[in-house]
């Protein structure tokens, strides 16, 4: 029968993965909402605003391949939302992953 220190030692670093996974999936959503408000704050100017540069880098290879798995015909914009919703969803599921873990 093993003893709860072992067993601590064994689901420290799932939860720890769970967790570092779940941190940066809300770092790319606090970047996306980051992105959209940048988006309507600062209009067609957006492109040099650094923040939105830094905003679209973070947020670049995630909706890249959202787009890739969605039909062309989608906007620009759907994508960033999807991307939204696909990390949201991923962010929620790990919280429940991790209560069970």
């Amino acid at each position: 029968m093993p003893n709860s220190a072992s067993r601590k030692s064994r689901t420290t670093l799932p939860v720890f993965l769970i967790s570092a996974v779940r941190a940066m999936l809300e770092v790319l959503l606090l970047c996306l909402l980051g992105q959209l408000i940048l988006y309507v704050v600062a209009g067609r100017g957006r492109g040099k605003n650094p923040i939105y540069r830094l905003f679209d880098l973070i947020t670049g290879p995630p909706r890249r391949l959202v787009a890739m798995l969605l039909p062309r015909t989608f906007s620009a914009n759907a994508v960033g939302a999807l991307t939204f919703l696909t990390a949201l969803l991923l962010w929620l599921g790990l919280a429940i992953l991790r209560k069970f873990v």
